[in-house]
């Protein structure tokens, strides 16, 4: 049964052999999916500058899938060439969808662990700020592994709990997913311009990148 199982993951790991990626502006039908739930009139940004990104991405099985990302046209290419680094590096994505997929909804995205980018809503505790999201500036990564701990040191999410601790333990997945000051993930973005919400004072997000 073991065999059988290598076998398996050996041949869907091999369905695709190299990073891959393309860069469009936003199909038609991704347009009806995201108007009314992640874009919406007042949006600081129009539609036609925003960008939808397919590529590969190694899964929490060490398997190459396809996921997609919508960005700003300005970082597309920025984030194609992060994210093929990453793909080279063997780090591992849990999931890779638009927030659409989960109705707008930043809570369930990160309770499924979900990879994300552009969603057009206010700053996390300031109502009157748009986030970086909503420019589709921003990229929060393995959310569960990389949380966002609040001034008074709260995790909202039960699962990220036993993340607190930012300790690696690359034998485990999970914990290799886990992002650290000196790990070479927040280098890489860093090195393309882009702020990493683990270096910040009051509050921590370090499952949080974005290029001002």
């Amino acid at each position: 049964m073991r065999i059988k199982l290598l076998i398996f993951l050996f041949i869907t790991s091999s369905l695709y052999a190299e990073f891959k990626a393309t860069i469009s502006p936003i199909p038609p039908n991704i347009k009806q999916k995201m108007i009314g739930v992640t874009w919406h009139r007042g949006c600081p940004v129009p539609l036609n500058d925003l960008r939808y990104i397919k590529m590969t991405y190694i899964n929490f099985f060490y398997q190459d899938r396809v996921g997609e990302m919508i960005v700003h046209k300005s970082v597309a290419k920025d984030v194609v060439d992060i994210f093929h680094k990453l793909y080279d590096m063997r780090y591992p994505i849990n999931k890779m969808k638009p927030i659409y997929h989960y109705r707008g909804n930043d809570w369930l995205s990160i309770e499924n662990d979900n990879t994300s980018a552009f969603n057009c809503r206010k700053l996390t505790g300031n109502r009157g700020k748009w986030s970086n999201h909503a420019y589709g500036r921003a990229i929060d990564i393995n959310p569960i592994e990389n949380p966002y701990i609040s001034r008074s040191g709260r995790i909202a999410h039960k699962e990220s709990y036993k993340f607190r601790n930012r300790n690696h333990d690359i034998r485990r997945v999970h914990d290799k997913a886990v992002l650290s000051r000196y790990d070479k993930v927040v280098k890489l973005f860093k090195s393309h311009g882009w702020i990493w919400g683990g270096d910040w004072n009051s509050i921590k997000d370090y499952q949080h990148f974005e290029k001002r």
